[in-house]
């Protein structure tokens, strides 16, 4: 192949339109680029909350009623392999163990969400509350902004009659 054929091939393939640091404006790969500030705010109500805690909670429950009754009858016929000479009873004393170990981690991250959920309600409700006090009292304070003596635009003339002065001028 000669050089002049090389080059040829090599403008035929090159890619013509390179556009680099940018992203193009549109559909992208997985559908349109969507910018944060046009999509909203993420809403959590206070149901949801309590619905997640009370599903970690029931599930904490649960593992602690129905999970944890298999540690120690895998703990005994573990004990009872091993007395007996088999080697099984260590493997079986190694799961045992190892379950019990994976079912507290479990039951902690139940306890924590579930502990979470209940203070993060809490914490909201009081920030709540905070608010529409802060609220209440900027629109009493409002309010007295809004009194007028005269006419919208016009110089108010409140104070001044005590003053033997003329309303309006």
């Amino acid at each position: 192949m000669a050089w002049d054929e090389w080059e040829a091939l090599k403008a035929k393939h090159e890619p013509t339109n390179m556009q680099l640091n940018g992203v193009p404006d549109g559909d992208g790969t997985y559908g349109p680029y969507v910018v944060p500030s046009q999509t909203g705010d993420l809403k959590v109500g206070h149901g949801d909350l309590a619905k997640i805690g009370k599903s970690a909670h029931e599930l904490y429950n649960q593992l602690w009623d129905k999970a944890r009754v298999s540690i120690s009858s895998s703990d005994s016929a573990a004990s009872n392999l091993s007395k007996q000479g088999f080697a099984l009873g260590s493997g079986l004393q190694h799961v045992s163990n190892r379950w019990d170990e994976q079912l507290k981690s479990l039951m902690d991250a139940c306890a924590q969400i579930s502990n979470h959920m209940q203070t993060t309600k809490k914490v909201h409700a009081g920030d709540e509350h905070y608010i529409q006090r802060q609220m209440s009292s900027i629109d009493a304070l409002d309010a007295g902004f809004d009194e007028r003596v005269g006419e919208p635009g016009a110089k108010n003339h409140y104070g001044k009659q005590d003053k033997g002065e003329k309303p309006g001028g």
